[in-house]
């Protein structure tokens, strides 16, 4: 079991470490944390925001391998693979949609939250 975690370790370090995209989402999720931080955040924006970040990481971990698969299997180009790996990158991009309307929300309500006042 240990050895799995140290695989999926390694994984992610490879991730962050070669794939350029992956590298964005990793700044976009450093400035949304130091927004959050200075917004000041509730618990449940919080969740939310760990949710999508997670979920587009993961995405683009499993885009990366479906592309890496695809090239070891058909290293020519193909159409059937062309199809995989757009439909892949398709899943990223609606994840990664999904996270910045989540941001759009979140901290849309916090910035309004702020201008508010109270008498």
């Amino acid at each position: 079991m240990l050895r799995s975690f140290g695989y999926a370790v390694e994984g992610m370090v490879a991730l962050f470490r070669y794939e350029n995209n992956a590298r964005f989402h990793l700044l976009a999720a450093l400035v949304v944390v130091i927004a959050g931080i200075i917004i000041g955040l509730t618990y449940l924006d919080w969740v939310l925001i760990t949710i999508v970040v997670g979920g587009v990481w993961a995405a683009e971990a499993f885009n990366t391998a479906i592309e890496k698969l695809c090239d070891v299997v058909s290293p020519g180009i193909h159409p059937q693979i062309k199809a995989v790996k757009d439909l892949a990158a398709a899943g990223v991009l609606i994840m990664a949609g999904t996270a910045a309307l989540t941001g759009v929300i979140i901290f849309g309500k916090a910035i309004i939250n702020s201008f508010s006042f109270t008498f």
